[in-house]
């Protein structure tokens, strides 16, 4: 099967391959423009493994609300340029949305863009943290998207309990840029907590004071670990007079979420 100019250009537009590389795959399939893309698919992923070892610490976060679902998907590239460009911003969105219907599963069914997307833009691009929840009856969710270069760069979900949606997006909003680890004190794993103690009684001891002291100066600073990494503890980004857990007095925070680039 023999092909024209006509096909180089659109196999070219379809796949965003150069124009040789379009030519070689047309004679590899006979003019098949199926059987082209296929072959360029082919050797874009081999060309992409060579970018393994490359850097990708940018991207986009994109995030979907939907009543009481939400999804949260990161999908990673080398560059600024490229994680702006509508193609890549449009491929996370329908991300968002497969695992909102699916779950981690609904990845599956964008292998086939993930790859055309690797070709076309020719950098390390590959799927970060994915996440998705679902809420109990008569809870909310909401959600908080930072933007930065017309792109998502920092994404938080929360599920709240005896909420208003104000309340939660308001928390949703904190933890943005409070960046909490653990819900509650009681969440922070014991090892993590050993070794922060530990780090603090060498802190101590290096500031030379009485080691008769060093036990109730420590315990002064873990309070003040717990406040930096426990959601409930933290004070509140808009007034730090007052802390999370008495900004939502009855109500409860469920679980949250935060994804960033970087």
């Amino acid at each position: 099967m023999s092909y024209t100019a006509k096909d180089v250009s659109s196999l070219r537009q379809s796949t965003g391959a150069g124009m040789m590389d379009c030519k070689k795959a047309l004679e590899e399939s006979g003019g098949d423009i199926e059987a082209a893309k296929q072959w360029l698919r082919e050797k874009g992923l081999a060309a992409s493994a060579k970018r393994d070892d490359r850097d990708n610490a940018q991207g986009v976060v994109s995030i979907i609300v939907d009543g009481a679902r939400a999804s949260i998907v990161k999908l990673k590239c080398e560059t600024d340029f490229v994680a702006s460009s509508d193609s890549f911003k449009a491929e996370a969105d329908a991300l968002a949305a497969a695992v909102l219907e699916k779950g981690e599963a609904g990845l599956a069914d964008r292998t086939t863009q993930i790859d055309d997307l690797k070709i076309l833009l020719k950098e390390k691009i590959e799927v970060g943290e994915t996440i998705r929840f679902e809420a109990a009856a008569g809870n909310i969710i909401d959600s908080y998207a930072h933007i930065q270069g017309g792109r998502g760069v920092n994404g938080v979900i929360v599920e709240m309990s005896g909420a208003s949606v104000e309340l939660a997006h308001d928390i949703a909003v904190h933890i943005a840029f409070a960046r909490p680890k653990y819900l509650t004190q009681d969440d922070v794993p014991a090892d993590v907590v050993a070794k922060e103690r530990e780090t603090l009684e060498t802190i101590t001891r290096n500031e030379g004071k009485p080691e008769q002291a060093v036990a109730k100066i420590v315990d002064g600073r873990i309070g003040g670990f717990f406040k930096d990494v426990c959601l409930l503890e933290q004070p509140y980004a808009k007034d730090d007079k007052v802390s999370i857990k008495q900004l939502i007095g009855d109500a409860n925070i469920i679980r949250f979420a935060q994804v960033e680039i970087g």
